[in-house]
């Protein structure tokens, strides 16, 4: 799920600004104090709970004594990683560097989920909104939303990026072209799921076994959150209904 692993992003400078905490692996800790070059680490800014983000608090409190760590609150999961977490409200500037970033809320998949936005060179650091070489997994019994990250796609894409940092994956150097691929490919799957409910299909594994016929293995509870992310998105818009454990689609 994660490619080749994590990129956390390091603004040097009067306020050394390390952008999400990794997983606390050791030579992520070394490639950090490298790259300071001896400055003292001020914060680490997180963009959401998820493990491969936060998880790495810790060990970097630990490598890096008086290390303030900042994120939008996720009550009940954030205590999963013992530090001290100072609250960032959506829109706040937030010194970082030699400069500053604006906290901007983009949930859907991770309801604490912040990108940000670094405004002289329309850059985004934009944590799990979009990567390269992947969609974005949606996981609804996480709390993920798929309305919400539809709202936050064209959020971002408002802002007009001239470049998305994203936590995985390459450099995206033409943000507009890739937001537009997402907004057409949650589209099709949408209307994918709409006529296997039209033909009868009711749960989420059988339609995963129609949309996905040749997944197996973890990769098939994974497709499995991303239809049910779709129906409880068409239950809300008011266009399916759910009875029990069986979905059905509500025709005009």
């Amino acid at each position: 799920m994660t490619g080749d692993g994590n990129w956390t992003w390091l603004c040097p400078g009067r306020v050394s600004t390390l952008v999400d905490a990794g997983t606390g692996l050791p030579e992520h800790l070394d490639a950090v104090a490298q790259a300071l070059d001896g400055a003292h680490l001020a914060q680490v800014l997180v963009t959401h709970a998820h493990t491969d983000h936060a998880s790495g608090a810790p060990a970097l409190a630990a490598r890096f004594p008086g290390v303030r760590f900042r994120k939008m609150p996720w009550p009940g999961r954030d205590e999963r990683w013992p530090v001290l977490w100072d609250p960032i409200v959506p829109d706040e500037l937030v010194q970082a560097g030699d400069s500053s970033l604006r906290a901007v809320h983009t949930p859907g998949h991770a309801p604490d989920h912040l990108c940000f936005w670094h405004e002289e060179t329309r850059r985004l650091l934009c944590g799990d909104l979009a990567q390269r070489t992947n969609t974005i997994y949606i996981p609804a019994n996480l709390r993920g939303d798929l309305i919400d990250y539809m709202a936050s796609l064209e959020r971002v894409r408002a802002l007009r990026p001239a470049q998305l940092l994203p936590a995985h994956g390459p450099v995206i150097d033409d943000p507009e072209a890739l937001l537009q691929r997402y907004v057409n490919h949650r589209r099709q799957r949408e209307r994918q799921v709409m006529e296997a409910l039209r033909d009868g299909l009711t749960d989420p594994p059988a339609i995963v076994t129609r949309m996905y016929p040749s997944l197996s293995g973890d990769l098939v509870k994974l497709a499995e959150e991303g239809v049910l992310a779709q129906l409880v998105k068409l239950v809300r818009e008011g266009r399916a209904r759910r009875d029990g454990d069986a979905w059905h689609i509500m025709e005009p």
